[in-house]
């Protein structure tokens, strides 16, 4: 009797461990919004997608998951792979919202494939598939950057802006600090090129940033045409 008591409690035991191990293991996400103008005046080239050139606006790169030591999970689950049956509705929004602009051209499949797999699968204990797409795709809608910008004159026309007024006019609206992540062009001037806000674990709500990833701007860089 004592033995079966033994081995049901170590039974429990295992059970409860791998529960803490399938759980929530992240602390935030980064949403990670790109600017196209940037992609494609960088050092790599860039291939409009098969659906047409995506409008000039920035898109979704990723809904990442984070620790706050600055560490980041991925890969988390190879037996849980993309399956674009079960975002069959989001398709056409993640076309204009989430485009990819890799060599050589695609429809975006094996952009949202290489996102799910490497960073979705992190947060799956709490985002299904359906969700974390959704999660991703309303958060853009919610902060649209590039409105906020326009908004107080900084537009997409080649010019320079400080880096300091594109933090401020992103903060002024969205109600926390982002952070700027710059790429240079072929004659080697800083331009902005992705911007990070963070979210909650749930994927709803964009909080402070925990921690920002590394890297620097100029102060002053340039918003490209796209």
């Amino acid at each position: 009797m004592k033995s079966n008591q033994s081995f049901f409690i170590k039974l429990l035991i295992v059970q409860c461990l791998v529960v803490v191990c399938f759980s929530q293991d992240y602390d935030f996400f980064y949403l990670v919004q790109q600017w196209p103008g940037s992609y494609c005046d960088g050092k790599q080239s860039c291939c409009y997608p098969t659906t047409g050139k995506p409008d000039a606006d920035f898109g979704v790169h990723g809904l990442w998951p984070n620790y706050k030591d600055g560490s980041y999970p991925s890969n988390c689950d190879p037996n849980n792979p993309y399956d674009e049956s079960k975002i069959s509705d989001l398709i056409s929004s993640m076309q204009e919202e989430w485009p990819t602009l890799a060599c050589p051209s695609g429809n975006g499949s094996k952009f949202w494939e290489h996102e799910w797999e490497k960073h979705g699968t992190c947060s799956e204990s709490v985002l299904a598939q359906h969700q974390y797409f959704q999660a991703a795709l309303d958060l853009k809608k919610d902060v649209d950057l590039l409105q906020i910008l326009e908004k107080v004159g900084i537009e997409a026309n080649g010019e320079s802006y400080p880096l300091n007024d594109i933090k401020d006019a992103i903060e002024e609206a969205v109600g926390v600090t982002p952070w700027i992540e710059c790429n240079v062009d072929s004659s080697g001037n800083s331009q902005l090129y992705q911007v990070y806000l963070c979210v909650d674990t749930y994927g709803k709500n964009i909080i402070e940033c925990p921690v920002m990833p590394r890297g620097k701007c100029g102060s002053t860089i340039e918003f490209p045409e796209f």
